[in-house]
């Protein structure tokens, strides 16, 4: 049984006469409601993103009313609650409020404080589903792929983003730890406050991480590598960041980034052990490309049409024991490598074929020296539109020595200038 997402309240008791006048109440006053008697079935009701409000007892047979809002917690600790329970249990219903439920009523059920308590909770649930909804959305543009584990990444964006908590984003190359992090401050509250990036390389003494904490005051602080900062300075930040968790005051949020094990960090002595604590408080834990193999053929077929419409060409083909060939690679460039590849697959330039090739081509209308220099003129252009005119870029995709580069270019009568980006 799934809940429709039009239901508004989830009313739960193991009295059906009681269940029934609830119900009746909340349904004249507009309400849209499901009533059950037995609280077991309630999780499998509800899920992350029910719009709704749960009212239930506190006492039930099967499942307390205690239990049941642990159950729901786990589904989404923001999700409301509101007990329901006798005179003589003000004190449970206390530490239910404090367990996480949004208030507590008691017996008899007066209609106007429930009436009150929806009305004000109601709303509140329903924007916060929407700025969820449109979160996901953004996120899904931006880190792309439909595997059970980047759906679970993005999911914790969305739970995370809108506090202020320290993060370490850990994983491979090319995973996508920067996006993350980019993300997470896009869509948090400190989102009009600056979002500064810096390197652990390049911070050699604490002034140097000061200034950074400066520039990203009210703000975020993405910090790349934070075990190449020296010690002294790690220890800095473990001061700075015990001091905002004690006054409870974010003066700048710090998201971390590391490789896929920082724990052996600590073990070789690289990273303090107390801002390791620090800042794996919420942990991101990025699956390399080898770990979704699902998401390659569309995230390359995505790329390649980016690539095409960035070129204003057509949609090659793609043979599919090409398409073979990429779900067996090993991707240690992840999704970067994989952009790249279908970047170049754009161009004419096939690689993952155990050796590199050229697509080949279908019509003969000319004679082949011809051909050979058109083809030629049309992939170098295409790499320097593509890289907007970086010879080093365009040299070391193509494969060829700058010189030699800049030779065919000038027996094509192309000029690098041509293809900058213009502002």
């Amino acid at each position: 049984m799934i809940m429709n997402n039009d239901i508004e309240v989830l009313i739960i008791d193991d009295d059906q006469d009681v269940l029934e006048s609830y119900q009746q109440l909340l349904e004249m006053s507009g309400y849209k409601v499901q009533a059950i008697t037995d609280p077991t079935l309630a999780t499998s009701l509800l899920h992350r993103n029910w719009p709704g409000v749960v009212v239930t007892d506190m006492y039930m047979p099967g499942l307390s009313g205690m239990e049941l809002l642990e159950h729901i917690q786990g589904l989404d600790p923001d999700l409301p609650v509101i007990m329901i329970t006798g005179h003589g249990d003000i004190p449970m219903a206390v530490d239910a409020v404090k367990r996480g439920a949004l208030d507590f009523l008691q017996k008899p059920l007066q209609p106007k404080e429930l009436l009150a308590l929806l009305d004000k909770h109601l709303p509140v649930r329903k924007e916060k589903i929407d700025m969820r909804t449109a979160m996901n959305q953004s996120a899904s543009e931006v880190l792309l792929g439909e595997s059970p584990l980047i759906v679970k990444i993005r999911e914790k964006i969305t739970q995370i983003a809108l506090t202020t908590k320290d993060v370490l984003v850990e994983g491979e190359s090319g995973t996508g730890r920067h996006t993350v992090t980019k993300l997470l401050h896009q869509q948090s509250t400190l989102n009009k406050g600056p979002f500064v990036v810096t390197q652990g390389k390049s911070i050699t003494c604490t002034a140097d991480l000061q200034r950074a904490m400066i520039s990203a005051r009210s703000g975020t602080l993405s910090l790349n590598q934070p075990q190449e900062m020296p010690i002294e300075t790690q220890q800095w930040l473990c001061r700075f960041l015990l001091e905002q968790e004690r006054q409870n005051k974010k003066e700048v949020r710090v998201l971390a980034i590391t490789g896929a094990n920082p724990e052996a960090l600590v073990e070789q002595e690289t990273l303090l052990p107390e801002l390791f604590y620090f800042l794996s408080q919420v942990r991101f834990q990025m699956p390399p490309l080898r770990q979704r193999v699902c998401d390659i053929t569309p995230l390359f077929k995505y790329f390649l049409k980016q690539s095409c419409q960035k070129l204003h060409k057509s949609l090659p083909s793609i043979d599919k024991a090409y398409i073979n060939t990429l779900n067996r690679h090993e991707w240690t460039g992840n999704v970067l490598e994989l952009k790249n590849v279908a970047e170049l697959y754009a161009i004419g330039i096939v690689k993952l074929t155990g050796q590199d090739r050229t697509k080949p081509l279908e019509h003969m209308s000319s004679p082949l020296d011809d051909l050979v220099d058109s083809y030629e003129k049309q992939v170098i252009e295409d790499a320097l539109y593509l890289f907007a005119g970086r010879i080093n870029d365009v040299s070391n995709y193509l494969q060829i020595p700058r010189k030699k580069l800049y030779l065919r270019m000038k027996k094509h009568s192309l000029d690098k200038a041509e293809y900058k980006a213009r502002g």
